[in-house]
C-alpha cells in the first residue's frame, strides 16, 4: 500500500460488507482475500488481489483510470478463486516512465505475471482497456486465455470520430479531469455526478479505493494518466491495430454490452462477430459502460453461463 495511505484510516478490505448489503448478498464473513505483488523487471511490481486460496479460476482486468477493486462485488458473488490484476500505472502496480498504458504492453507484463499468478485459469474478464488488452492476451497467448469474456469494448473504442458527451462518457471522463481534489468529498461528488446507473454509496466506496490523501490534505487519483505524454512516444489509446489481434484469436469469446453503453455500436458487434467465429454477445440492460458495477449480478450469471456452464 503506498505510503501515504497511514495518512487516513483504510482498510481495503473493511467494506466488502457494504458491498454485499448494495446487492442483497448474504455476508456472514469476510471471504479469503488479500493483496500481492509480483516483480516482473527489475524494480517493477505488478499488484493484484487474490479471491481465495486455491488455484486462480478467473482473472479480472479493469478499465482504464479503475483499479482491481472494480470487481469485488462481481468476485464476492462468483465466489471462485480469482486474481483481479492492478494494470501497470493504476491502483499499487508499478508506473512506466513512457506513460504508456496500453493493451500491448499491459500484455507484455501479464504474460510474465500470469504463469505464475494463474496458470491455469478458465477465462479472463476484461472490461474497457482491461478488454482490449484481454483481446491482445488471447491472441497473443492462448495458453493464458482459454476463454475470454470482453466487457463494453472493441478496437473502435477510442474512434476519434465518434464523439460523445461528457455524461455519455460516464466516470471515464475524469481521466480528462485534474488529478486532485481538495477533498475527498469534493472528488466523490465528481464521480457520483458521472455515475448515473450505480447508488452514490458504491460509487463514493469506489473513489475510496482509487485515491489516497497525500501530505498536503489533498487527495489525488490512483491512476497514471494525466498530463502530457513524453515526446517520442506511440499513441496507445489508438487501439484500431487490435482488430488483427481479433481475427487471431480461436478460444470461445463472449462480448458483454452495456444496454445504456454509447462505446461498441452495432457495427463494432458486427466486425466482432465476422472475426471470431462463434463469438457470443450478450447485452445487460440497465447497465451503462461498467456492466461490473452497474449490473454485477447480471455479469456474474453470463460468467458463470459462459465460462463454467
Amino acid at each position: 500500500m503506498n505510503a501515504v495511505d497511514t495518512l487516513s484510516d483504510y482498510d481495503e478490505f473493511g467494506m466488502l460488507a457494504e458491498n454485499a448489503s448494495e446487492w442483497d448478498i448474504p455476508f456472514r464473513a469476510s471471504p479469503a482475500v488479500a493483496r500481492g505483488v509480483v516483480e516482473i523487471m527489475a524494480g517493477n511490481w505488478l499488484s493484484y488481489i487474490r479471491w481465495g486460496s486455491t488455484d486462480p479460476e478467473v482473472v479480472f482486468l479493469h478499465g482504464g483510470g479503475q483499479n482491481a477493486h472494480t470487481w469485488d462485488t462481481v468476485a464476492l458473488v462468483l465466489g471462485r478463486p480469482a486474481i483481479a490484476i492492478d494494470l501497470p500505472g493504476h491502483g499499487h502496480s508499478y508506473r512506466r516512465a513512457d506513460g504508456n498504458y496500453g493493451p500491448w504492453r499491459n500484455v507484455e507484463a501479464l504474460q510474465r505475471a500470469l504463469p505464475h499468478l494463474a496458470p491455469n485459469a478458465a477465462a479472463v474478464v476484461g472490461m474497457s482497456l482491461g478488454g482490449a488488452t484481454a483481446l491482445r492476451l488471447a491472441a497473443t497467448s492462448p495458453e493464458l486465455t482459454r476463454r475470454a469474456v470482453i466487457v463494453d469494448v472493441t478496437p473502435q473504442v477510442n474512434d476519434p470520430t465518434r464523439a460523445m458527451t461528457t455524461f455519455e462518457r460516464g466516470s471515464v471522463a475524469l481521466i480528462g479531469g485534474p488529478p486532485t481534489y481538495a477533498t475527498f468529498d469534493e472528488m466523490a461528488d465528481a464521480a457520483v455526478a458521472l455515475s448515473p446507473h450505480r447508488g452514490a454509496a458504491g460509487v463514493r466506496r469506489g473513489v475510496r479505493h482509487n485515491s489516497y490523501r497525500q501530505e498536503d490534505g489533498s487527495w489525488r487519483w490512483r491512476y497514471d494518466l494525466f498530463g502530457p505524454r513524453p515526446e517520442h512516444t506511440e499513441n496507445w489509446s489508438d487501439f484500431t491495430s487490435l482488430w488483427d489481434d481479433v481475427s487471431r484469436i480461436t478460444a470461445p469469446t463472449m462480448l458483454v454490452r452495456g444496454g445504456l453503453s454509447k462505446y461498441v455500436y452495432d457495427e463494432d458487434e458486427a466486425q466482432m462477430r465476422e472475426r471470431i467465429r462463434g463469438l457470443r454477445v450478450e447485452i445487460v440492460e440497465g447497465a451503462g459502460h461498467a456492466v461490473q458495477s452497474d449490473r454485477p449480478l447480471e455479469l456474474v450469471r453470463l460468467i458463470e453461463e459462459f465460462v463454467f456452464g
